[in-house]
């Protein structure tokens, strides 16, 4: 099972600096996979948690993949599809997997931001749709024209979303779940595959909650969340270790030593 890192690509403290150090450190830690969020227009309701610079997924993915070990996988955590062209997000997903190596991985998701669709000229209340149609564009696309193809991860956990990983995707990818829910969405379905991403909120003492979020509590509690993941089928699982305040941009040193005390436990556990 693949580990990766939702980094964040935004925020006041975040800059090409603090990205390559990024890039370092999670390589240095061993985890398999660096993955980046997608805005396209910072919205009030947008800026709020994720807010200017926002680096374009994409370019920042291509900078990314000249400066890093070609072990090192890159992907979205997620694309939001509506807002691209199909034939050109198929021809952006196409280069950069070329480009890296075949290290890509295509995360992609419906969005939420209704400002944002608003400002981009996309109907809210389309997005699903449109999701469901732009994938199947692109599939068509990356076969008729024998472009290279990336992994496709489909995002969200309504019914919608997982008909629509088992239709169009490699995998289901849930964001921030509580493993009782993951568990039961894997046990009704017959999903193509399975790489979630999961919080990371490294407490002093257990978690006791019932509905607590899988990476969300002290270290043997994460671990054992990783266990679990696994046994489920997990061929990944990505952690995102911002909790929304975009000052936790300026002190990413946080973050690292929470994803080096959860990788040291879980290969002293494995």
């Amino acid at each position: 099972m693949q580990l990766g890192v939702n980094v964040p690509n935004f925020g006041p403290g975040t800059d090409p600096g603090v990205l390559r150090e990024w890039t370092r450190v999670v390589a240095g830690i061993g985890f398999d996979l660096l993955m980046v969020s997608d805005h396209v227009a910072v919205t009030p309701d947008v800026a709020e948690r994720y807010p200017e610079p926002f680096y374009d997924p994409f370019a920042t993915l291509s900078w990314l993949a000249g400066i890093s070990d070609g072990g090192l996988g890159l992907g979205t955590t997620v694309l939001v599809l509506p807002y691209r062209h199909p034939l050109l997000a198929a021809r952006m997903a196409s280069s950069l997997q070329r480009l890296s190596g075949g290290r890509f991985v295509l995360g992609v998701g419906v969005g939420w931001a209704r400002q944002e669709f608003d400002a981009l000229g996309v109907p809210f209340g389309a997005r699903g749709r449109l999701t469901d149609e732009y994938l199947g564009v692109m599939r068509q696309v990356w076969e008729a024209e024998d472009q290279a193809a990336p992994a496709v991860w489909v995002g969200g956990h309504s019914a919608a979303a997982v008909r629509r990983a088992v239709r169009f995707g490699d995998a289901w990818h849930p964001l921030r779940l509580p493993l009782t829910r993951m568990r039961s969405v894997l046990a009704d379905n017959a999903l193509p595959g399975f790489a979630p991403r999961i919080a990371l909120r490294l407490t002093d003492a257990p978690v006791e909650d019932a509905e607590r979020p899988a990476g969300v509590g002290d270290v043997r509690q994460i671990v054992a969340d990783l266990a679990e993941l696994r046994g489920l089928g997990a061929q990944a699982v990505v952690f995102d270790p911002y909790h929304g305040d975009p000052a936790q941009t300026r002190r990413p040193e946080a973050a690292w030593r929470a994803l080096t005390a959860v990788a040291e436990q879980w290969r002293a556990a494995s």
